[in-house]
């Protein structure tokens, strides 16, 4: 047994809000390898569907680490895993691969034995969609991460939970965050017409923050107002670089593009809470933006198991 194994033998999971953009979710990964991840753990499997950040995720938890389905398309081939018989001293600890992509190029009895082969001679392998394989592997990852609204990590044991108890919270939840993000990308499209760019970004379950370090003067339910009327145009949200969708024909920065439902109309049940909250610890005016919710929930409600 594992020394993270034996530290957390009575961890079940643990839930972590997912963050939007590349620097927070980094973050997050780093976390979580501080946190939970063991020097003894070869099989990592992350599920998520795509653009919810599993690669960022990745990146946060292994530093430096090449990925195999690399964003900038210089994607590394041949795969380096389909040949690990070769031990010379600059071959790979640790390998990545993304099965979804994979299955384009091999079938999945050759990924699995690939990867069974490289678990055999000590390596790690950061496995993306590991719902895809787990039956065909025959094994359950060492630590199993879930990126939805939340991430979800859990050190599986023989009573589970197995990779498809995961995929169905995360794929479940997932929606809420695209939706959020969406909503909270047409608040900044709508304060930039007062000239409000100084602010930070925070995420709260179903929704998000925007703290300002001075009481910003907002008339909160004209904005709402404003927000809605975009919401019932039903305008397209679209991917436009790592750094910039554009909502309609309007390029907007952003650093989280491909989290985005497809059309404003998408976004349901969107409010803004009717007055700023203050956070004595940090002294900043909150901006509160829920979706998702029916309207009769309240704050203290968000956080409900």
């Amino acid at each position: 047994m594992s020394y993270s194994a034996r530290m957390q033998k009575n961890h079940l999971y643990s839930i972590l809000l997912a963050p939007r953009g590349r620097v927070r979710m980094s973050d997050a990964g780093a976390q979580i390898a501080q946190m939970y991840l063991s020097p003894f753990d070869q099989l990592i499997g992350i599920i998520g569907d795509s653009g919810s950040g599993k690669s960022v995720l990745i990146k946060g938890m292994f530093p430096g680490l090449e990925l195999t389905n690399d964003d900038e398309g210089v994607n590394v081939r041949p795969l380096p895993i389909m040949d690990t018989e070769d031990q010379g001293f600059f071959r790979p600890h640790t390998y990545h691969l993304d099965i979804r992509f994979e299955l384009g190029f091999y079938q999945l009895h050759e990924l699995a034995f690939a990867i069974n082969s490289a678990l055999e001679r000590g390596k790690r392998v950061v496995v993306e969609h590991f719902d895809l394989i787990h039956k065909a592997l025959g094994k359950n990852a060492d630590l199993l991460i879930g990126v939805g609204e939340e991430l979800v990590v859990t050190r599986p044991s023989f009573f589970g939970p197995e990779p498809q108890d995961v995929y169905n919270v995360v794929y479940k939840s997932i929606n809420y965050r695209r939706m959020a993000h969406s909503a909270e990308d047409l608040v900044e499209y709508c304060l930039g017409k007062y000239d409000m760019v100084k602010y930070s970004h925070g995420d709260v379950r179903h929704g998000f923050i925007l703290s300002f370090r001075n009481d910003p003067k907002l008339d909160l339910a004209k904005l709402e107002r404003e927000v809605q009327d975009l919401i019932d145009q039903d305008i397209p949200i679209s991917f436009l670089d790592d750094n910039h969708v554009l909502i309609g024909d309007t390029q907007h920065y952003c650093t989280a593009p491909r989290m985005h439902v497809e059309r404003t109309s998408d976004i349901k049940n969107f409010r803004i809470y009717p007055q700023l909250l203050k956070d004595n610890i940090t002294d900043q005016y909150m901006l509160v933006g829920i979706v998702g919710f029916s309207p009769e929930v309240e704050l203290v409600d968000i956080n409900s198991i």
